[in-house]
């Protein structure tokens, strides 16, 4: 489920690769190597948050792999 702070949408990790259409396996390893940079928002427990931007650029690159 989507959060709201200060009226902006922002997903959990989860939420974003199923949105995305990858797994939590495939969006670290692209974090790992380089392929997608890591947002720059975190929760106070330290979770990542995604904006509908960030889920783009996941997306973006998911069609450049797959040659679309």
């Amino acid at each position: 489920m989507a959060l709201k702070i200060k009226g902006r949408k922002y997903y959990r990790t989860s939420e974003a690769c199923d949105i995305a259409g990858i797994s939590k396996a495939t969006f670290f390893r692209w974090l790992k190597e380089g392929v997608l940079s890591d947002v720059g928002r975190k929760d106070r427990n330290g979770w990542r948050l995604f904006t509908q931007n960030d889920i783009k650029k996941i997306k973006d690159e998911i069609a450049r792999t797959n040659g679309d």
